[in-house]
């Protein structure tokens, strides 16, 4: 096949087709469509390439045996390993390596191999046996695309990490130029699992293609892949390089009349400081002040709402210190505020709120409160809150952390195994999840019995931090609770009222003339209070009552080991211990969950949600907390960074050996 000049016709999507021409199928209308598998006798009159196709092992053995040559082409030419690669018939290509096919035969339309069949089709399984039998992933199709390409043009994440694991280069270029980054970036759309992958293998960002000069975020801009040019905004992509047309990705996305596409990149060069807009751009695009503007804007913004009231102007000169206020907080926003910035906002305000309401304490109320004993209880709240606060806060929530070296023998060990799968495996960490973590999209760390991610101590709550961020919801239900106390104390003293005289407005209208600082204080602790309650007895019943964390909780119909348990606990398992799903026609059902042959009564209820880690409502809560008190009480210390199944006979990973058929067939 001639080479094609990519400078006479852009790079086009590869269509997702078989060898010889034919569209495939999506892995959805593979799964719902009825497939008439042939009976045995059927097999009996198979000619080699059906019954490679079909997995018909006994007949395709016959015609071997009976001298067929195993690296005959067909009329379409290509080779019946092949058909048993983009088929995963496993036990069929032990077979004809062992009878000496060639592993890296070219064929088909495209002039492939049959690890590029099987990659193209996303045959992890199949990838790892034609590599065992010495398949190299580095040969060039007729497309001019190795393996790890066609990975990435598919979105193939666990076969793109099983190939950089083996040794292939994250920056390989095609016969065009083009790496694997700038493949996924240019077709894998609503997921980003794939480039996420390749940036944590320290792709290229700025790496341009031979013929048309683009980096990966032209070829983002060229589809308007949003998801993936903030991925590769984060990572450091470079605004100002221009491709063989002279056109930077700002200019790639105008000329692609992508309206929203380009705000983004214009906000994104501003933001960088390529594109000046006024004098002060070092300052409000300088992070460093931003992070200092986050932490400082609560503190003036609350302040103000309640002291200007509080002064004796006119309400004429009160209202326009509040439109002066108001213009302010504007500008802020389009200046200083960004995505970084609002995520700093809830800790700074809970900061501000708290410095303000411990202010009116001293300032307005310690004259009311009166007894010793109140003072010094509001005193040892305050430290056991601060001091929570800060575990909670500055706490390691159980960050998953690994080498290099590690990360490579986790992906092949997965891959070897057959449980490479984004299940058990992060793209990002590049590293086995233990069983209950979760990637942080905000820390952009994987960890360890994740709960969740909370803005008001800006950050995740795991296995680690969970009972010091307990610790702080209680404690601060406290301190909120002495607030209210002090403030109706003052109120009873300063502004006594009776609702059923003088009625709300009345009472409202006491309240703020004796001073609208108490009563903006009183706002907020209310305000607080009502949120830190709902937290904590949310915490407090999963925790104790159903034995999980809240994005167990959120996700519980994601997790397979919450519905296996809760069959073997009623003693009917309905298949769920043989693999995912149902099987549509015979001969699938191995491996593949439920072979029956209509719907029952069970088909049609929602599976049922039991905690494995539910040990009682005393015992869950102590394990949380990690309290003996005084060997009375023996929580369960488990190392959440290193427990990978329930220990218990619902083991969720589901493993299954190489030499399984998996569910992705074409017959074809």
């Amino acid at each position: 096949m001639a080479e094609k000049d990519p400078t006479c016709n852009p790079i086009q999507p590869l269509l997702e087709k078989t060898e010889h021409g034919a569209d495939l199928p999506s892995d959805a209308e593979v799964a719902s469509a009825p497939q008439a598998m042939p009976g045995p006798e059927d097999f009996k009159n198979f000619d080699i390439v059906r019954a490679t196709q079909y997995g018909a092992f006994d007949r395709v053995r016959e015609l071997i045996e009976a001298g067929y040559d195993v690296n005959q082409m067909d009329k379409e030419n290509v080779s019946l390993l092949h058909w048993a690669a983009i088929n995963n018939r496993a036990q069929i290509v032990k077979y004809f390596t062992s009878k000496g096919a060639v592993v890296d035969k070219f064929g088909g339309d495209l002039n492939s191999t049959p690890l590029h069949w099987a990659t193209r089709q996303g045959h992890l399984s199949m990838v790892v046996q034609l590599m065992a039998y010495g398949a190299d992933p580095s040969l060039r199709d007729g497309e001019g695309c190795s393996c790890v390409h066609l990975a990435a043009q598919f979105g193939h994440t666990a076969i793109v990490a099983y190939l950089i694991a083996k040794g292939q280069d994250v920056d390989m270029v095609d016969r065009n130029g083009m790496t694997a980054l700038m493949w996924a970036s240019y077709r894998v759309f609503g997921r980003y699992d794939p480039v996420r992958l390749l940036l944590t293998f320290g792709a290229s960002v700025n790496k341009a293609d031979k013929y048309q000069g683009n980096t990966p975020i032209h070829w983002a801009s060229q589809t308007g892949n949003h998801l993936i040019i903030k991925m590769l905004l984060n990572a450091g992509a470079d605004l100002n390089i221009e491709n063989a047309k002279a056109q930077t990705p700002a200019e790639v996305a105008v000329a692609t009349k992508n309206i929203g596409l380009v705000k983004r990149l214009r906000q994104a060069r501003y933001e960088k400081g390529l594109d000046r807009s006024h004098v002060f751009q070092s300052y409000t695009t300088d992070k460093t002040v931003r992070k200092y503007f986050a932490y400082c804007f609560p503190f003036i913004a609350l302040f103000l709402i309640g002291f200007i009231p509080e002064t004796p102007l006119t309400w004429v000169e009160k209202l326009g210190f509040y439109l002066i206020t108001f213009g302010v907080w504007k500008l802020s926003t389009i200046f200083f505020f960004d995505e970084n910035v609002t995520q700093l906002m809830p800790v700074s305000i809970y900061l501000a709120t708290k410095f303000w309401m411990y202010y009116t304490w001293f300032a307005y109320l310690y004259p009311y409160v009166g007894e010793t004993w109140k003072t010094v209880a509001f005193i040892c709240n305050t430290l056991l809150l601060t001091y929570n606060f800060w575990k909670a806060w500055r706490t390691d929530p159980g960050y998953l952390k690994s080498t290099r070296e590690e990360k490579i023998k986790t992906i092949l060990d997965l891959a070897e195994t057959q449980t490479l799968t984004l299940a058990q495996f992060c793209s990002t960490c590049l590293i086995r999840r233990p069983i209950r973590s979760k990637h942080c999209s905000i820390c952009d760390r994987c960890v360890a019995k994740f709960d969740h991610h909370c803005p008001w101590v800006d950050n995740c709550v795991g296995a680690y931090n969970h009972k010091y961020f307990l610790g702080f919801l209680f404690f601060l239900m406290g301190m909120l609770v002495w607030c209210l106390h002090g403030i109706f104390l003052y109120w009873r003293n300063e502004c006594p009222f009776d609702i059923y005289e003088d009625g709300i407005t009345g009472v409202v209208y006491k309240i703020f003339k004796k001073s609208p600082w108490v009563g903006w204080i009183a706002i907020n602790a209310f305000g607080h209070i009502f949120w830190v309650t709902c937290l904590f007895v949310c915490q407090l019943y999963q925790i104790m009552w159903l034995g999980m964390t809240s994005n167990e909780r959120l996700n519980q119909g994601r997790y397979t080991h919450f519905h296996k348990y809760a069959n073997e606990r009623h003693g009917h398992s309905h298949g769920q211990d043989q693999g995912h799903g149902h099987s549509h026609g015979p001969g699938q059902g191995q491996g593949h969950g439920h072979s029956h042959g209509g719907p029952g009564p069970e088909d049609t209820q929602p599976p049922k949600i039991v905690s494995p880690f539910h040990r009682g409502i005393v015992r869950n809560l102590t394990d949380v907390l990690d309290v003996r008190c005084c060997g009375l009480l023996r929580p369960s210390r488990i190392d959440w960074t290193k427990k990978f199944d329930t220990g218990d006979a619902a083991d969720f990973s589901s493993r299954m050996p190489l030499h399984v058929p998996r569910e992705n067939y074409q017959f074809v």
